[in-house]
């Protein structure tokens, strides 16, 4: 078996190959590049899904990053557990070929409940007081403690929201050598997440002044973990979910559907919380792609109808648009909405910001019934936004409950999304290999991913 590192660096693209990416640049040169054929959706739940398990969204369920629970009538994003994702993952087909196969997945999602034999994924500490303390979660547990002792505490608050910085995924980085010097896997999964922050911050031009600088970090980082692969003999491959595309449109699906009479609010404390149970129909929306679930099937018609009518839509899938997409799932929206390339869809379903919940002006993933990449910034409307966000820590500190509401209700300020997959292959996703005579001519697939991985290891 040849031992393969492989680097999941999010949002790179072959454009992204250059002067501010030395070290991704001459792996490239020195082995081989081709464009990556991505999925829809492409988001990161469903991509990774389909390098680990070789399938589309409607053969292993993961239709998002966050979907209706139908039996629950909730909504749930970023869910952890390994068990919902359906198909022989790598890790298993490696096993099942050669025994002493072993498998560390360092922060790839749905990192828990598998059989992988190592892993380490984010995992906060949520106090009863209401603090949420960074950590994360490892197999074995052992791992964690080893380590917090060499690197501190996992980075929490800079893997997401207005503070997220080189400094989370330089830790996984950090991570990952000590996992690769001290267990020595086959197969070594790594993800690296900081330029998919800033490319939504700012869009996907790497003149912007502080896109080149995160290209720069995420090549240092990279560069760390290339040289230390070959100097432990592995073979090295690097690869990307989705390009990002240049938005300037923000559509707020659930406030049509809600001025349309479909989608019901329930009021809590003087603020209003979607209720799934009561909607006709509502949108649970993610980048570029929205879920539309509807309570009684006569009305997919005209819910179909009023959302093709909505500008920044550009297709509503009925069940065979859903079929030629491959997202013709249980789990997936009775009708499911691609927006324009240059819109993206919001989850508001407020029409007054003054009745919107406390949880919007938060960073809370789990709370918000559709992603929010408004959490990537600080209301610009707070003059000392270091100053308040420190008075904020600090009351906490001295175990006082303290809301962090220091988000934004303006979706315009997002410049970058993905969802769709991108007109062109220098804007998309990309597959760098060590070992060029393992690629195929032309674009790999992401279906094709998982195959791909398994012959680099087990191909002489």
């Amino acid at each position: 078996m040849q031992p393969t590192l492989v680097l999941l660096a999010v949002g790179l693209t072959p454009r992204h190959l250059g002067p501010h990416t030395p070290a991704l640049s001459r792996l490239a040169a020195s082995g081989g590049m081709r464009p990556l054929d991505t999925i829809t959706p492409a988001v990161t739940c469903s991509v990774q899904a389909s390098f680990m398990t070789g399938l589309a969204p409607a053969e292993h369920g993961i239709v998002g990053n966050g979907w209706l629970f139908r039996d629950l009538m909730e909504i749930w994003f970023w869910r952890q557990s390994n068990r919902l994702v359906r198909g022989e993952r790598i890790w298993e087909a490696g096993k099942a070929r050669e025994p002493a196969f072993t498998c560390a997945n360092l922060f790839w999602w749905y990192n828990m409940a598998a059989s992988f034999d190592i892993g380490a994924t984010p995992r906060p500490i949520y106090k009863a007081d209401g603090r949420k303390l960074p950590d994360c979660y490892t197999k074995p547990a052992a791992l964690r403690d080893d380590l917090t002792a060499e690197l501190g505490a996992f980075p929490l608050f800079q893997f997401w929201g207005p503070g997220t910085s080189i400094a989370s995924s330089r830790w996984i980085g950090e991570a990952a050598k000590h996992v690769l010097a001290k267990h020595r896997p086959t197969l070594t999964l790594v993800y690296l997440p900081h330029l998919d922050y800033d490319l939504q911050r700012h869009g996907p031009d790497d003149a912007h002044p502080a896109v080149a600088r995160s290209l720069r970090e995420l090549d240092d980082v990279a560069g760390e973990l290339i040289a230390a692969a070959e100097r432990q003999g592995l073979a090295v491959m690097v690869l990307s979910e989705y390009g990002i595309m240049a938005v300037d449109t923000p559509v707020h699906l659930n406030r049509v559907l809600r001025e349309a009479g479909f989608l019901a609010v329930r009021e809590e404390d003087g603020a209003e919380l979607l209720d799934p149970v009561a909607s006709r129909a509502f949108a649970v929306c993610d980048h570029q792609i929205a879920h539309v679930y509807v309570a009684d099937q006569a009305l997919k018609k005209p819910v179909a109808k009023l959302l093709e009518a909505v500008g920044g839509v550009d297709e509503v899938l009925d069940e065979a648009g859903k079929r030629a997409y491959g997202l013709d799932h249980p789990r997936a929206g009775d009708l499911v909405v691609l927006a324009e390339r240059n819109a993206w869809f919001s989850y508001y379903y407020w029409l007054d910001d003054k009745r919107a919940p406390d949880f919007a002006r938060t960073v809370e993933i789990h709370r918000k019934p559709g992603y929010d990449p408004v959490e990537l910034f600080l209301d610009p409307a707070i003059r000392f936004p270091k100053l308040a966000v420190g008075a904020r820590l600090a009351r906490r500190a001295l175990g006082f409950r303290t809301l962090m509401d220091v988000i934004p209700l303006d979706a315009s300020l997002v410049k970058g999304s993905h969802g769709r997959v991108t007109a062109r292959a220098e804007d998309g996703p990309l597959l760098v290999s060590s070992r060029p005579a393992l690629l195929p001519e032309g674009a790999v697939a992401a279906t094709a991913v998982k195959q791909l991985i398994l012959d680099h290891v087990f191909s002489p």
